[in-house]
């Protein structure tokens, strides 16, 4: 099972926060269209994630609600064939909840960046800190802050659960 430490945060700028990723040295990886599909399950959050042009993956991951940096356990398993395992998944399990979203992915380090726009939603940043033998938990933490500073985000801002469950709420 993989973890990282996540942020989330409402973001009413993103050509500011896009401005500052780059001046503090974060790079630019790309643009990914992504529209997450969300299965009700017992434990943790499962979502069938559809980038297009590029590949489908199913992510179960745990993490708990809280609008601060948080630990997050997750497992990502690639996917063949989206509309197949879409179906069986909803027929089995039911869907929950679907985000589109346009997500412009940058990279701090060992700390992944989204700047998203989300459908029905608005505006967002994320951050996602990947722990790994060359990444402990304290330094991912503290590139963390140092990203929260740079990019301004508001502990106001911050947000506790998934785009998933804000789309249900919308």
């Amino acid at each position: 099972m993989r973890k990282n430490i996540e942020v989330k945060a409402r973001c009413a700028d993103l050509v500011a926060a896009r401005r500052a990723a780059r001046q503090i040295g974060a790079r630019r990886q790309g643009l990914l269209l992504q529209t997450d599909t969300y299965f009700n399950v017992r434990r943790g959050r499962l979502k069938l994630r559809e980038i297009r042009g590029e590949r489908a993956e199913l992510i179960w991951y745990q993490r708990p609600n809280r609008a601060a940096a948080r630990d997050s356990d997750y497992v990502i398993v690639p996917v063949a064939d989206p509309a197949a395992l879409k179906m069986a998944l909803c027929l089995g399990l039911g869907m929950r909840s679907v985000v589109k979203k346009r997500r412009e992915l940058w990279m701090y380090r060992n700390v992944r960046i989204h700047l998203d726009q989300v459908e029905q939603l608005g505006s967002f940043i994320e951050l996602e800190a990947v722990i790994s033998t060359n990444h402990s938990p304290a330094v991912s933490r503290r590139r963390l802050d140092v990203l929260v500073d740079a990019l301004e985000i508001a502990k106001t801002d911050q947000l506790a659960t998934s785009y998933g469950e804000l789309i249900r709420r919308a």
